[in-house]
C-alpha cells in the first residue's frame, strides 16, 4: 500500500472513529413541541425539570442524561422535555396558557406547569423533579431525587 493510500485510510479511520465516538444527546423538546409531537404520534412522555441553581439537576444532566443507554431509550420510546421551573416564559400548551405567577415575588419562583405537573399534596415543590407519563398525557410516576442512570433504566423500561 503506497504512502498517499495508507493516508486516506488513516484519515477515514479517524474520522470514523471521532464520528462514531461522539455522544448522542436526548432530542429535549419544548411544551409546544410536545404538543404537536403528541398530535402526530402519540408516545410516552418524560419531563424533567430543573433549575439552574440546583446541584443535583446538574449531576443527572453530566452522570444520567449522558448515558448512551439512556439517551438511546428517551429518544426511542419518550418525548422527552427539559424546563426550568423558574422560567419566565408564557407556555401555550392544550389550549391554555401557562406561566409563572410567582415571579418577582418569591426568590425561587415556580412556573405554573411544573406547580401543576410535579407537585406534592403534604410537600412543597422540590427539585429535581421528573414525571413519567402515558401517551394520554396522564401521569403514571413522580420522582423527586437525584436518579442515577442504572436506576433511570429500570424508570424507563
Amino acid at each position: 500500500m503506497g504512502l498517499r493510500n495508507f493516508l486516506l485510510c488513516t484519515y477515514f479511520i479517524t474520522s470514523f472513529s471521532i464520528a462514531y465516538s461522539q455522544v448522542q444527546e436526548i432530542n429535549w423538546l419544548s411544551f409546544a413541541q410536545l404538543e404537536d409531537s403528541l398530535t402526530v404520534k402519540p408516545k410516552k412522555v418524560f419531563i424533567d425539570f430543573y433549575a439552574d441553581w440546583c446541584a443535583y439537576c446538574k449531576k443527572m444532566d453530566k452522570a444520567a442524561y449522558s448515558d448512551p443507554k439512556v439517551i438511546a431509550l428517551l429518544n426511542a420510546d419518550y418525548y422527552a422535555v427539559k424546563m426550568n421551573t423558574e422560567s419566565r416564559d408564557s407556555i401555550v400548551f392544550g389550549g391554555d396558557i401557562f406561566y409563572n405567577k410567582e415571579f418577582g415575588q418569591k426568590r425561587n419562583p415556580v412556573h405554573q406547569i411544573p406547580l401543576l405537573l410535579a407537585s406534592r399534596d403534604e410537600r412543597p415543590f422540590t427539585l429535581p423533579a421528573i414525571v413519567v407519563m402515558n401517551e394520554k398525557f396522564q401521569v403514571i410516576k413522580r420522582y423527586f431525587e437525584y436518579i442515577p442512570p442504572k436506576k433511570i433504566l429500570k424508570v424507563l423500561e
